[in-house]
């Protein structure tokens, strides 16, 4: 049974601040924008309802069903606490994060260096004015968006500043009178929105219970693993309204809830590996993966899970470094740096390493002198480039979805090959017996064919950013449309990347040879870079099969320059 308890927000504030309300482990980080918390005070300030909170009571001298950290009055990241005996009775707030850190952050803190602002001309009929700033000096004085508002002009003053003359006089009427002293506030209109203001401030921080708290009661004839399982439970259907938690939070929320650890191992981790592309759902995924699960559903959860994760935590991140290695000996490193790109084959190459019957302390070595005397290096990096440059893993079609039965088949044949080589040949059928668009055999006639963004990465010599730059036709489509087919005007052939500026200015449909011959100054340069036939005379837009043709063949030579160079590539390839 649910016990609700009115409280001022002012006193949730003072409670927040002595620990008496706290965060248990399960809960995630702050998420709320700027915005989203401006809204809130807001709302506020109206009178409005804004949610009930929901919490659970820990009574002192007890242990405490989990570990916890406090509110951040600065937003940043705290560490949870392993409690054993709790030193007072606690609330743990399941339901309502978000709002109470909110008010905490913007009358006694700061979000991002920035502090809360209320304008005390704000259009009390209408709307209460907030704003989060570092510097008073870059707050607007004047409003040019709101023309119904009353008063032209801003009257910022600091929350915080106002609320503790409020507590300390307890006389919204006295404290707008400060106010208006103090800054030679002599128009009626103007004096009467700075009252109406700090009066709706008083009474709604101050003087309103406006917020309802309540009690979820835990049943003490249950196991300490079923309360945790009710409160995570709880959590999961309190979450699926207002900022909706991904599947992946509660997966993480209820891991933390078997082991506290957790929440320091995922932080952690995330951390060090983000320039790889690793993300809260990968890492969930691969943990999951390193036990021969390829998805878990939240009701299959276990505390073994969180065991296992904790347990193997070192090599684990040993295995993640090891990948790292793997990248940059590869030169995909990069690729994965610029970020959104699948992950799902860095999860069985990682996956292979940490199967690997190797100590622990050799795991993140693994790739040292790769391609000396490596068996499994060069497996690994062909089945990469192969697959990356036929997009098995952003393609979809004949039933292949590679966050689903792509990740299904792979591991279904790598779990059975641990300790061994790299499965290459088992997982290239893998793609032949389901359908997928996927070739061996290079062919300069199947460019276009291939995924274009790995296509690019390796015609710019694998360092090119492909996410910020414009992909130009080298020829004009103005110029070509109604001459040529669609096919060859927007094949990869007439393809380069230019910054953004570049293209949609100077540049901008003119013919190749006046642009190159009249705008760009290092022409041996520009030529190299992008892969331009050295040929001149196949530069005018009459030559264009020629030209295209020719700078085909340019690419992929780069292609499979990068390629056959692999020791294990067998034959000699069509060039």
């Amino acid at each position: 049974m649910a016990i609700w308890k009115p409280y001022r927000v002012s006193e949730i504030i003072a409670d927040i601040e002595e620990e008496k309300f706290v965060l248990p482990v399960i809960q995630r980080r702050l998420v709320w924008n700027e915005e989203k918390m401006i809204e809130l005070f807001d709302t506020l300030l109206k009178g409005d309802s804004f949610g009930g909170i929901i919490v659970i009571e820990e009574e002192k001298g007890e242990s405490p069903l989990f570990n916890y950290r406090p509110f951040s009055k600065g937003g940043e990241v705290i560490a949870s606490r392993e409690v054993n005996t709790l030193s007072q009775s606690q609330y743990f707030v399941i339901d309502g994060q978000q709002r109470l850190q909110t008010f905490y952050i913007g009358l006694k803190g700061s979000y991002n260096g920035k502090v809360l602002y209320f304008d005390l001309f704000s259009d009390y009929r209408q709307e209460f004015e907030f704003t989060f700033e570092q510097d008073s000096n870059k707050l607007p004085k004047h409003s040019k968006d709101n023309g119904d508002r009353t008063i032209a002009d801003h009257n910022w003053y600091l929350a915080a500043s106002l609320l503790k003359r409020l507590r300390d006089t307890n006389d919204e009427d006295q404290v707008a009178s400060e106010i208006i002293k103090k800054q030679g506030v002599t128009d009626d209109t103007l004096k009467e929105h700075i009252t109406k203001n700090v009066k709706a401030f008083y009474k709604n921080i101050l003087g309103a219970e406006a917020v309802g708290v309540s009690k979820v009661s835990v049943n003490t004839s249950y196991d300490e693993t079923m309360n945790r399982q009710k409160i995570v439970e709880l959590f999961r259907r309190l979450n699926m309204g207002g900022t909706v938690l991904s599947p992946f939070d509660l997966v993480a929320s209820i891991m933390k809830g078997y082991n506290w650890e957790m929440e320091g191992f995922l932080e952690k981790t995330l951390a060090d590996f983000k320039d790889i592309g690793l993300t809260q759902d990968n890492l969930i995924k691969f943990i999951f993966l390193l036990r021969d699960n390829h998805i878990k559903e939240l009701a299959d959860i276990e505390a073994a899970d969180a065991k296992f994760a904790i347990d193997k935590r070192e090599r684990i991140t040993a295995t993640l470094s090891a990948l790292r290695s793997f990248l940059q000996e590869a030169d995909l490193y990069n690729y994965y740096k610029e970020g959104n790109r699948s992950f799902i084959p860095l999860f069985f190459i990682a996956y292979h390493v940490f199967h690997l019957p190797i100590a622990d302390d050799k795991v993140e070595g693994f790739f040292d002198n790769a391609d000396a005397n490596h068996p499994n290096y060069p497996l690994m990096k062909k089945w990469m480039y192969y697959s990356l440059l036929n997009g098995v893993f952003r393609s979809k079609g004949a039933g292949w979805i590679p966050y689903r039965t792509g990740i299904k088949k792979i591991l279904g044949v790598i779990q059975h090959t641990k300790g061994g080589l790299f499965p290459i040949e088992e997982l290239f059928d893998v793609y032949y017996e389901h359908g997928v668009t996927f070739t061996e055999e290079l062919d300069v006639t199947k460019l276009d064919s291939f995924e274009s963004q790995f296509l690019f990465y390796l015609i710019y010599d694998r360092k090119q950013v492909i996410r910020i730059q414009d992909i130009d036709h080298i020829m004009p489509k103005s110029l070509l449309e109604g001459k040529y087919e669609w096919h060859q005007i927007n094949s990869m052939a007439n393809f380069q990347l230019l910054d953004y500026g570049t293209n949609r200015g100077e540049k901008n449909a003119k013919p190749f040879r006046e642009w190159i011959d009249n705008h760009v100054t290092d022409k041996n340069a520009f030529v190299h870079k992008h892969l331009i036939p050295a040929d001149v005379t196949i530069w005018d837009e009459e030559a264009f099969v020629q030209f295209i043709t020719a700078r085909a063949g340019l690419i992929f030579k780069k292609v499979t320059q990068y390629i056959i160079g692999d020791p294990i590539v067998k034959g000699a390839l069509p060039l």
